[in-house]
């Protein structure tokens, strides 16, 4: 698998696949970059495709985590790669370094991708939540807390159907390092607010929400949708939080789709 060594000595795993206009996937808590492989084989025709893992996830070495420092490394990594500008997309805690990325870079930026994701900060119930998670990570495992989370990010269709994919996210989130795990809870706890630069995003947006996803709903999708002028909102059936994975083909019909219009 290619790694990628930044300026400081940190590794950035990462998967890619076809050729054309790049298209960067940024992974959801607390999974890494093989959570996009029904993405990676399946947009190769129409994207060069490149999954990685963020800082202490996956093939990543570990490096300090906050939000708007993993979007610079984002951009470092790109630079790595002597990519000048790509169609960002991120799932969730990826979408959070996404929107991060936007602000921060938007000169490196040709497109954004939002799925499952929002703009807001956590309120003091969230804030309180992500504590007592550290807690539960701290004490028994980034394991033990993906299999509370199970219910709340993927859908009851999901869970019944398709226990291969469960199995595989909890497979996933089991390899994570306690600390990696712990740091990005802290960074998600305390992320800056993404609203105020929404109206400055003027590149082609999609933004992707699972039919069932209780964690952001499609009332919030809509709602982050409507403050980014031009953008296209997506629902995708049958799928909760995690849809890359619980509805893969309807989602990359979404990105192709984008991709297409872009």
């Amino acid at each position: 698998m290619p790694v990628c060594t930044l300026s400081g000595g940190l590794t950035i795993g990462y998967d890619e696949a076809g050729s054309g206009p790049p298209l960067v996937l940024l992974h959801a808590f607390p999974l890494d970059r093989t959570m996009w492989e029904p993405q990676l084989a399946a947009l190769a025709d129409v994207a060069r495709v490149i999954a990685l893992d963020l800082p202490g996830f996956g093939e990543s070495s570990s490096a300090a985590f906050t939000i708007d420092g993993v979007a610079d490394l984002v951009s470092d990594f790109l630079a790595a790669l002597n990519i000048p500008k790509a169609t960002v997309g991120g799932l969730s805690m990826g979408g959070y370094v996404a929107l991060a990325f936007a602000r921060r870079h938007a000169d490196k930026l040709a497109g954004l991708v939002l799925a499952d994701t929002r703009a807001g900060v956590d309120d003091t119930v969230a804030k309180a939540n992500r504590t007592k998670a550290i807690a539960l990570v701290n004490e028994q495992g980034g394991a033990a807390l993906f299999e509370g989370m199970v219910p709340k990010v993927m859908s009851d269709s999901t869970r019944e159907t398709n226990p291969e994919v469960v199995a595989r996210m909890k497979s996933i989130a089991a390899k994570q390092p306690t600390a990696s795990v712990v740091a990005a809870l802290v960074a998600l706890r305390d992320r800056p607010d993404a609203n105020p630069g929404l109206k400055n995003i003027t590149v082609p947006t999609l933004v992707i929400v699972g039919e069932y996803d209780g964690v952001t709903p499609p009332l919030a999708s809509a709602n982050l949708s409507a403050q980014i002028r031009g953008s296209k909102l997506v629902h995708i059936p049958d799928a909760g939080h995690l849809s890359n994975v619980e509805n893969p083909d309807a989602f990359n019909a979404a990105i192709r789709g984008f991709l297409g219009a872009c």
